[in-house]
């Protein structure tokens, strides 16, 4: 996630591991997000912002936390946002953030490249960094020689982001 800040600084810096710490009483959350500490019981109520709970029962603001108020002020107050709209604005972006980081781990298992064949059966096989494939039976659909012998029918090579 970035962090996004009101007004002319809206500079987007990454969050550190200590931004999710749960240190700050509401108090100290509504002073750093210039909020009244009602509001953030509100928001809290409301589901727009829910921060973690101690033992007691006491409301504990993270750094993220506080930048997520920031943004629910700054939608509410600059773009004119009703709350429910907030909600599911702030949904939509969480959403994108997992659905990034799903991206990213899978584009990071296809670094390198891959190969697929077509196996005797047709299915799609991948065939290992280092191997070739040719016709032969299922089993060796993805263990053997491409380009050797006059029964290879055809090799597919895709490398995902060249011109695709």
């Amino acid at each position: 996630m970035v962090r996004k800040e009101s007004g002319a600084a809206a500079a987007q810096m990454p969050f550190n591991a200590y931004d999710d710490a749960p240190v700050l009483a509401i108090s100290q959350a509504a002073a750093l997000a210039g909020m009244h500490p009602q509001t953030l019981r509100q928001y809290d109520r409301l589901g727009l912002v829910t921060p973690r709970r101690t033992m007691g029962r006491g409301r504990r603001y993270s750094q993220r936390d506080v930048a997520k108020l920031l943004e629910v002020q700054r939608l509410s107050q600059e773009e004119g946002v009703n709350l429910a709209g907030i909600r599911r604005i702030l949904a939509l972006e969480e959403q994108v953030d997992r659905l990034q980081s799903r991206l990213d781990a899978l584009s990071a298992r296809l670094e390198g490249g891959r190969v697929f064949a077509a196996g005797v059966s047709g299915d799609v096989v991948m065939v290992p960094r280092g191997r070739r494939v040719r016709r032969g039976s299922p089993e060796d659909a993805g263990r053997t020689v491409a380009g050797q012998g006059t029964e290879t029918r055809a090799l597919v090579l895709w490398r995902p982001g060249r011109g695709d």
